[in-house]
């Protein structure tokens, strides 16, 4: 099955709020995760706010350089139980390779 753009959008910004709770919270883990370029991870992450979701960058104290993790705050309308038991299904939807 083809997914539409506005459905891939959609479940690719699922699965990286995912990703973010589940630890691989910076753009490099993000990346390594989906494959996807820097840009298209870092535009997901800025995009999660129009689903209602708050995350949050929070620097490493002492390091430079915007070094640091993303943190989910508030999943705002969805169901961050749902999106764990379904993400399996999201990544192979978007086509990303098994996280190891």
């Amino acid at each position: 099955m083809t997914l539409s753009k506005t459905r891939t959008s959609f479940y690719r910004r699922l699965y990286v709020a995912h990703l973010v709770a589940s630890g691989a919270a910076s753009v490099p883990a993000i990346m390594e995760a989906t494959g996807m370029p820097r840009r298209t991870a870092q535009d997901t992450l800025a995009a999660l706010a129009e689903l209602d979701m708050v995350c949050e960058f929070e620097p490493l104290p002492g390091e430079r350089h915007n070094i640091g993790t993303y943190v989910i705050r508030d999943w705002g309308p969805i169901d961050p139980t749902w999106v764990a038991e379904h993400a399996e299904r999201l990544r192979e939807a978007l086509g990303y390779p098994p996280r190891h």
